[in-house]
């Protein structure tokens, strides 16, 4: 397979080799990290820019009203990456320990059962969306308009939680084992389709928020056939060779397996489920400031989540390389790659946040179909404030990636619940209800990543992830001590 030079990849090695010209990280490091962690992020550039994109291509075809109504919509969508990240968080784990110590039996299994777990959780979820999707949007807002396009949107994208929570499972075990270039094939390819069928269905077929949703569904379908095919088979035309094979016909439902995908993944999916929940309140109170205020916020959260891509990367890569060092019981080493990604990482985040702001107001109105809209000023300034904060995300994804790595996901899970719930809700609150305005919702922002951020580096910096880890390891690590 030839992997064609990459301009996001070259940065990021660039910025890598300078941080190890300096003598902040190693040099081999840095370019093991780049090769496992630049796929990753275009996949996430990829997928938040459809994000992004589906809520343009909703402002200018149908208005204000149906931007606030998908950002509604949201959150109960997002309940599909905290389920099916919360059993890839146990999948990756399990898959990078095991394919470091070569125990490639147990990785079989450890895939075949998150796969079982995903479709498991998640088809509950599907029926409650479709049934009673107005009712579920109502509970965040009294503007009838917004419900409609809300609840349309709902009942349609419900029915591609499965497949993402899949896409999860699949992607996770291709980064577990060494290989997050063939993951970001499937689901950027994955990420673009989306983007042509919802422009097709939207403009097209003249479907609005329905195409976009539509268009999401597809796409996640489309995806989820293509890890499967590819992991059973071992390689998939047009993509090449996989690195790993596993047997669909094999064990699906093992006692200790899904025991540990549970105990592990648990807090991943808690910690997931702390940003999808504190949207429910977030937008409620941002209801309180208005129609508009809610499109502003859509929009800087959509910006928001190209910004924060680079964590995908390093919080992945640092989780693999971890993990894998972890199965060979190098513990030395384990640390070592986890101090170099949290450097790698805050570096990254700083150029990348430095750009955004440049160029907050020319992004911001490509999401209206008038630049004169009242939201946009209020979202260039909501993006100003997700620039500075983002950076301390770099911090708090990375030093997860070690804990993920090792089974001590209980500290993130935590740090993320106190950030959100304890500290940038209650902000957003005094802002909507005092003096304090919209600088309730810069602080939150704020918020929501720095306390995460001091909390995960100092767990990171205790060392007892690398005891916790011993629980986790394979046989055949165990039986080198």
């Amino acid at each position: 397979m030839v992997r064609l030079p990459n301009p996001l990849r070259l940065t990021i090695l660039y910025i890598g080799l300078a941080l190890a010209r300096l003598g902040v990280i190693d040099r081999e490091r840095a370019i093991q990290t780049t090769a496992l962690a630049w796929p990753r992020i275009v996949t996430g550039i990829a997928r938040m820019s459809k994000n992004a994109v589906d809520v343009a291509m909703v402002g200018v075809a149908v208005g204000t009203s149906a931007v606030a109504g998908v950002g509604f919509a949201g959150p109960f969508w997002g309940l599909a990456f905290a389920i099916g990240g919360g059993v890839a968080g146990g999948t990756i784990a399990l898959v990078s320990q095991r394919f470091g110590a070569e125990a490639y039996d147990e990785l079989g299994v450890a895939i075949r059962s998150s796969t079982l777990l995903v479709v498991v959780i998640s088809l509950p979820v599907t029926a409650v969306f479709w049934l009673v999707p107005h009712e579920l949007i109502s509970l965040l807002s009294s503007n009838e308009r917004a419900i409609d396009y809300g609840a349309t949107y709902l009942r349609i994208v419900a029915l591609g939680i499965p497949f993402a929570g899949l896409n999860l499972v699949g992607s996770r075990a291709l980064v577990g084992a060494d290989d997050s270039y063939t993951a970001m094939q499937v689901r950027a390819g994955g990420a673009l389709a989306n983007i042509v069928l919802s422009a097709a269905f939207i403009f097209g077929l003249d479907l609005g928020v329905a195409g976009a949703a539509y268009g999401t569904v597809l796409s996640n379908v489309a995806v989820t056939a293509t890890f499967a095919l590819g992991i059973g088979a071992g390689r998939l035309p047009g993509i090449g060779a996989f690195p790993i094979q596993v047997d669909p016909f094999g064990t699906y439902l093992d006692p200790e397996t899904l025991r540990d995908i549970i105990t592990i993944g648990l807090p991943v999916g808690g910690r997931n489920l702390v940003w999808t929940v504190a949207e429910f309140p977030m937008l409620g109170i941002l209801d309180l400031f208005g129609e508009n205020t809610v499109a502003a916020f859509v929009i800087a959260r959509r910006i928001w989540g190209i910004m924060n891509t680079p964590g995908w990367g390093f919080g992945l890569a640092s989780s693999s390389l971890v993990g894998q060092a972890l199965g060979q019981n190098d513990e030395r080493t384990a640390k070592a790659y986890g101090r170099d990604i949290i450097r790698f990482s805050v570096a990254t985040y700083v150029i990348s946040a430095i750009l955004i702001a440049i160029f907050a107001e020319q992004i911001v109105v490509l999401f209206a179909d008038d630049p004169t809209s009242p939201e946009i000023p209020i979202a260039v300034n909501l993006v100003y404030a997700a620039c500075f904060a983002v950076v301390f995300q770099g911090v708090a994804g990375a030093a997860a990636g070690p804990l993920d790595a090792s089974g001590d996901t209980q500290v993130p899970f935590a740090s993320q619940f106190i950030g959100m719930f304890l500290v940038s809700i209650p902000l957003a609150y005094l802002g909507a209800t005092t003096a304090l305005g919209y600088w309730g919702l810069y602080l939150a922002f704020l918020a929501e990543t720095s306390v995460p951020a001091a909390i995960n580096y100092w767990r990171f910096r205790t060392d007892k992830w690398k005891t916790i880890s011993e629980t986790y390891r394979p046989d055949v690590a165990a039986s080198d001590d």
